[in-house]
């Protein structure tokens, strides 16, 4: 595998920051591929050396590009263009896509179940239950949500609690239009209070105790939404 080096941007777009500090220009004759075609990206970094460009920015790491001999791109761009024109590259990207809509459809369904199992809400509020499975799944498991329901770094059922709990959050109390002190933690501390006061909401819908759903926010929302 040809070596392929990772750097910072600098101010200079011809220039970028070693791991160590120093500031390197970019060889002549290089030219920077943008982001965004992972198979093109893939290609020229197998062609030869290359500079991958790197901003962090918060705690999230950001792609600025691909630095790489101009010859290696404009070739590899061509022999990629080549292959997508063909009809067998077409019917992959069509089995890739229905593919993608099953595991996307299975997916949802083992989400909401597991929002079900969470929820564990008494006989009598079992549709309430069944309402809100389906309305937190359709919130959080959409590809590119950006939710906690799509990130696999954490078991499926506590996914599915804290995508509950989120929108509880949300639909159940006044956060939406909470003004929030902009120290750091208060919105932290602010969610976690709002968190104890929906998992004793939920409480009240494990157990056979009639109460008026007027008067219950999470009855309140179901209806609403």
């Amino acid at each position: 595998m040809p070596e392929s080096l990772t750097f910072a941007p600098t101010p200079d777009p011809r220039r970028v920051r070693a791991p160590d500090g120093r500031v390197l220009s970019v060889p002549e004759g290089w030219a920077l591929l943008p982001p965004g075609d992972a198979g093109l990206t893939r290609r020229v970094k197998a062609a030869g050396p290359s500079w991958t460009v790197v901003e962090k920015v918060g705690r999230k790491l950001f792609s600025r590009g691909v630095w790489a001999p101009e010859a290696h791109i404009v070739q590899a761009r061509a022999a990629l263009e080549a292959e997508r024109a063909t009809p067998t590259y077409a019917k992959k990207l069509a089995a890739g896509r229905e593919r993608r809509a099953r595991e996307q459809e299975q997916y949802e369904v083992d989400f909401a179940n597991a929002v079900l199992r969470f929820l564990a809400f008494s006989p009598a509020w079992l549709p309430h239950a069944k309402r809100m499975a389906v309305l937190v799944a359709t919130h959080a498991t959409p590809v590119g949500s950006g939710t906690v329901a799509r990130t696999e770094r954490i078991p499926l059922e506590r996914r599915a609690e804290a995508a509950v709990i989120a929108w509880m959050r949300h639909q159940t109390t006044s956060y939406d239009h909470m003004k929030i002190a902009r120290v750091k933690g208060a919105r932290r501390e602010v969610r976690r209070d709002l968190a104890e006061v929906s998992r004793a909401v939920l409480d009240l819908h494990r157990r056979d105790v009639p109460h008026g759903p007027t008067a219950c926010p999470l009855c309140t929302a179901l209806v609403r939404t």
